[in-house]
């Protein structure tokens, strides 16, 4: 029994590396009934935090919060303090893609700690990149580029590829964000670049569909849509929900900037779907406010401005800066009653 627990684990290792997180997941908890069925605590331990990674990277982040959590009960059994460092670190990107970043600031903050009292650089460098990310979705996106720009470095240091790779990736957003579209394009081409050569088809898709954004951004709308259906193969294939939604927004934000408003209220209502199942509170705004964007442009104003407002409330609920911003530009522009559609970044 317990060769056939390594063996289930095994076989999990090699299709998450693929990228084929469901046949992962369905080989992690045929492994993990094996080493509960042994109480080999030590490769139950493995088993759910691979299983929580998993989950976080196919967007299934209650799940993934669940496993976390049960990871670091079995990681306080074992004194473990790795392994509770890098659950702690998981368990904050979960909490983050729900929409509390507050709660991830604090989680990723202790796992830093741990890092750097065990000299785990590498853990180190991915605490500061996941809390670069936290920032950029709180909306203070100075301390995101800080912190994109401190992990980068000390992945190169450590001449980790996938390390630096997604540290560009997330430069390029929120170089995006600050409008700073040249440096974005160069950051998400750079990780495509290293994508390409790893073969990692998630950090493919994420290039490819941040790629199009800067496009779009610079209105090469085409382009933009051809980097947007590379993205949405991918993601289609690895099973990622919340990503492919964040793509199907952009591509409706790209058709609505060309006129073709049913073609964008389909993508926009889709990704919505995914976003309520997920519970993305900032997948939602986004596609509120895009929806009301053409309700703006079809002749509903009272429509649109509900949306708009809404948008507004929710933004404030869970303290997106950003989001913020973009709704109140949007109020604005309706009550001068000019301005819309309106290419947000």
């Amino acid at each position: 029994m317990k060769n056939s627990g390594i063996k289930f684990f095994e076989k999990a290792e090699k299709h998450r590396k693929s990228a084929e997180y469901a046949t992962a997941i369905e080989l992690y908890r045929k492994a993990l009934v094996c080493f509960k069925e042994e109480s080999d605590i030590v490769r139950m331990l493995d088993s759910v935090i691979s299983l929580a990674d998993t989950f976080r990277a196919k967007g299934e982040f209650i799940n993934a919060r669940e496993y976390y959590e049960e990871a670091l009960e079995l990681a306080d059994i074992l004194g473990d303090r790795a392994s509770r460092a890098d659950s702690l670190t998981g368990l904050g990107l979960s909490w983050r893609a729900l929409g509390d970043w507050k709660d991830a600031l604090d989680l990723i903050g202790r796992a830093q700690k741990l890092y750097r009292g065990l000299r785990d650089k590498k853990g180190e460098a991915f605490s500061i990149w996941a809390r670069g990310g936290t920032y950029r979705i709180k909306g203070d996106i100075k301390k995101a580029l800080r912190d994109f720009h401190s992990a980068l470095e000390k992945f190169k240091a450590l001449r980790d590829k996938s390390g630096i790779a997604y540290s560009y990736c997330g430069l390029g957003g929120s170089s995006r964000i600050a409008e700073a579209f040249g440096d974005s394009e160069k950051y998400y081409a750079s990780a495509n670049r290293l994508f390409q050569e790893s073969g990692d088809r998630f950090g493919l898709a994420y290039s490819f569909c941040g790629l199009g954004n800067v496009r779009r951004m610079r209105g090469a709308y085409k382009s933009a849509l051809a980097y947007f259906r590379k993205a949405e193969v991918l993601y289609k294939r690895i099973g990622d929900r919340v990503s492919y939604a964040y793509t199907l927004w952009s591509v409706g934000t790209t058709h609505l900037m060309i006129g073709e408003k049913r073609r964008a209220l389909k993508s926009f209502k889709e990704a919505m779907d995914f976003f309520i199942q997920t519970e993305d509170p900032r997948g939602k705004i986004y596609c509120i406010l895009g929806i009301g964007e053409i309700d703006y442009l079809e002749g509903n104003k009272s429509k649109a401005k509900k949306a708009f407002t809404t948008a507004l409330a929710s933004a404030d609920k869970y303290g997106f800066a950003v989001e913020r911003g973009y709704a109140e530009r949007l109020l604005k522009a309706l009550k001068a009653g000019s301005g819309l559609p309106v290419n947000l970044p």
